[in-house]
Formats: C-alpha cells, sequence, structure tokens
C-alpha cells in the first residue's frame, strides 16, 4: 500500500501522542488504533499502516542481543543491563548469547544498531586497514 505524505506525518504526529518520556506507552497506541477505526477519517488505512510500521520499528529497537565469548556472570550482566537502560530506556528484551568466536569482549545488537568491542572485532578492522 501506497502511503501518502499527508497520512504519513499524520501518523508520526499521532505515534508521538502514544509516547511518554520517551518511551511508547501501548495502552495509548491501543485507544488511538480503536479511536482511528471508530471514527474512519480521511486515509485511515493508510494512517494504521504507517502505524503499524512505526509501531514495528519501535518494537525492534527493544531487542537487544548481547554475545559474549564466554558466560557472563551475575555482575556482568547488571551492568550491562544498567548501562543499556540508561543508553536505551527501560523495557528492553535482553537476551544473552555465547559466541566463541568472539575471543574476547562483547557485541551487543540493539535493534539495527551494533557495538562491537570484541576482540574479533577488532582483528576485522585491524585486517581491513591493511
Amino acid at each position: 500500500m501506497k502511503i501518502s505524505k499527508v497520512a504519513a506525518a499524520t501518523a508520526r504526529r499521532l505515534f508521538g501522542f502514544c509516547q511518554v518520556n520517551g518511551q511508547l506507552d501501548d495502552n495509548k497506541l491501543r485507544d488511538l488504533v480503536s479511536k482511528l477505526i471508530a471514527s474512519q477519517p480521511r486515509d485511515y488505512r493508510a494512517i494504521l499502516a504507517a502505524i503499524q510500521r512505526l509501531a514495528r520499528l519501535e518494537m525492534a529497537r527493544r531487542e537487544v542481543l548481547v554475545e559474549s565469548a564466554t558466560e557472563l556472570d551475575a555482575g556482568s550482566r547488571q551492568r550491562v543491563e544498567s548501562g543499556l537502560t540508561a543508553e536505551h530506556g527501560s523495557k528492553l528484551n535482553i537476551q544473552y548469547k555465547v559466541n566463541p568466536t568472539l575471543l574476547g569482549g562483547l557485541r551487543i545488537r540493539v535493534g539495527d544498531d551494533v557495538l562491537d568491542g570484541s576482540v574479533q572485532g577488532r582483528l576485522d578492522r585491524l585486517s581491513k586497514a591493511f
């Protein structure tokens, strides 16, 4: 479905109303969608499609994958979680994975962003520099 610029701008504006302190409020989003469906304003299907896309992107930003060469102890996990919460807000879905090919350090994927502090990542960047 092709979404017009007006519908996309309306969806962004309405989606902004569903956020509290930079975090998406699920109840406000549900209320917004139900009110849109009930009132059926002009081009409401395109607005709903754009809101769905924005919500999907917001949910992807909440997904976090922490990869390490060895299993992290409770203290390390707590430090990682507190740093991620301070940087990206609460309500994060954090998953931990052991990846021995990293050799050491961490690789953290938050949505589409990758923070690579692993030894393997540094060796790869060094080899590309030569």
